[in-house]
């Protein structure tokens, strides 16, 4: 039997799921299963077989056999939420920030979302696509294989598809499995009123992104000062009638609304909830509605973490992405969040391994066919550098763990 790769002595196969399942929850969350000693065989992009050394036979053979003695090997990362397109960085704006501005302020004065809007709105297609590929080398070599990409920059119908474009492109040209989200209401343009925005959102913006078929999801920036609940619902609900799957932002700068509106429009997740309490907790029990976590920002920001003990000791799931942008958190590294998730949520490195892998793909819809060491499911897999267990990831919070990527059952990057 001739396959592709061969993996073998792996000291930890982890992850392992016989059959694939639904999302994780509660207790459940601190159970990763494993193999020690074990091999992995990929042949035409899927996991084909696995198992441990004793049992290896034989008479197989590969293309490329690899010894991951001391190693972990992993399913790659999905990351659920990020901004992986746009023009230029702020780092203008983290020095105001340095100086005590808040991110209202800095918004108020012209910068924040709006400031990643002009400069895109100057950058040609091929421009962003060229920059956004340094970023997505970045996040493969940190052990990424699937990832969201939003809009929300544009803040215009022709930019909003512009950046879609580019998403799609990205799927496309680069080995990353690629979902997208059109964020129109990401916040509302100088020149426009909030009604009309609205109106240019729903009767234009969704219409053109479903009709092209550049769009997953539809999303909103549910917050104070940017998108109430009524509008998110507005939005939202006029997304669905165009097939796009509700993702939300949710309670990242206070008690918004942003996670009941997530569930009663039953939104696949709500992002951010770095403001929520029992109530937003009670919303979720019960519902299909993903709460997701993003670390990354709320460091930036010097925001609260979402409690994550609450959340898990109640017997919901949680899911771990980036947010990566240029504003909030210019950094897409799964590791570095499931980092900061473990020290400062208090999450156990098993649930965070499990909030960024099953639970993240539960909310694109890969479930089926990424985010486990399943027999059938896309090969992306990554090997580790040399140590004992899970728990090195997050206590070796500024180092890089990843060791080689395949994806899609190719060798993809080596980290020296």
């Amino acid at each position: 039997m001739m396959s592709d790769i061969l993996i073998t002595h792996i000291h930890k196969l982890v992850q392992v799921r016989e059959q694939t399942q639904g999302v994780v929850s509660g207790a459940a969350m601190r159970v990763l299963p494993e193999l020690e000693n074990a091999y992995l065989l990929i042949s035409k992009g899927v996991i084909t077989d696995f198992g441990l050394m004793d049992n290896l036979s034989s008479g197989i053979k590969a293309a490329t056999t690899l010894n991951a003695s001391g190693r972990l090997v992993l399913p790659s990362f999905v990351d659920s939420h990020t901004h992986l397109v746009f023009a230029a960085t702020r780092e203008e704006e983290f020095v105001m920030k340095l100086k005590g501005a808040t991110y209202q302020e800095i918004a108020a004065a012209g910068g924040g979302i709006l400031n990643s809007a002009r400069k895109l709105q100057l950058a040609t297609e091929d421009e962003l696509f060229e920059k956004a590929l340094t970023r997505v080398a970045e996040i493969i070599s940190t052990g990424t294989g699937a990832v969201e990409i939003k809009s929300g920059y544009g803040l215009t119908t022709k930019d909003e598809l512009k950046m879609l474009r580019v998403a799609r492109r990205l799927g496309e040209q680069t080995p990353l499995t690629v979902k997208t989200t059109l964020l129109g209401a990401h916040a509302v343009p100088k020149d426009k009123s909030k009604e009309h925005y609205i109106e240019e959102v729903i009767n234009e913006m969704i219409p053109a992104a479903a009709e092209q078929n550049l769009a997953d999801y539809i999303d909103v920036f549910c917050e104070a000062g940017f998108f109430s609940p009524d509008e998110t619902e507005r939005i939202v609900e006029a997304g669905k009638q165009h097939g796009l799957v509700p993702r939300l932002h949710a309670n990242q700068l206070g008690r918004s609304g942003g996670v009941q509106v997530g569930v009663k429009t039953k939104a696949i997740s709500v992002d951010h909830l770095e403001n929520i309490g029992t109530e937003e907790i009670e919303a979720l029990k019960g519902s299909s509605t993903m709460p997701v976590s993003l670390p990354g920002a709320a460091f930036f920001l010097g925001l609260p973490f979402t409690p994550a003990r609450q959340l898990i000791d109640a017997g919901l799931p949680l899911a771990i992405a980036t947010d990566y942008n240029p504003g909030s958190a210019p950094g897409g590294s799964m590791p570095f969040n499931i980092s900061l998730a473990c020290m400062k949520m208090r999450m156990l490195p098993e649930e965070a391994i499990n909030a960024a892998t099953i639970n993240t793909a539960y909310t694109l819809n890969l479930l089926q066919s990424h985010a486990s060491i399943t027999k059938g499911k896309v090969a992306n897999v990554f090997i580790t550098k040399p140590m004992r267990s899970v728990a090195a990831i997050p206590y070796g919070y500024s180092n890089n763990p990843v060791s080689q990527v395949i994806l899609n059952g190719k060798l993809i990057t080596e980290n020296k």
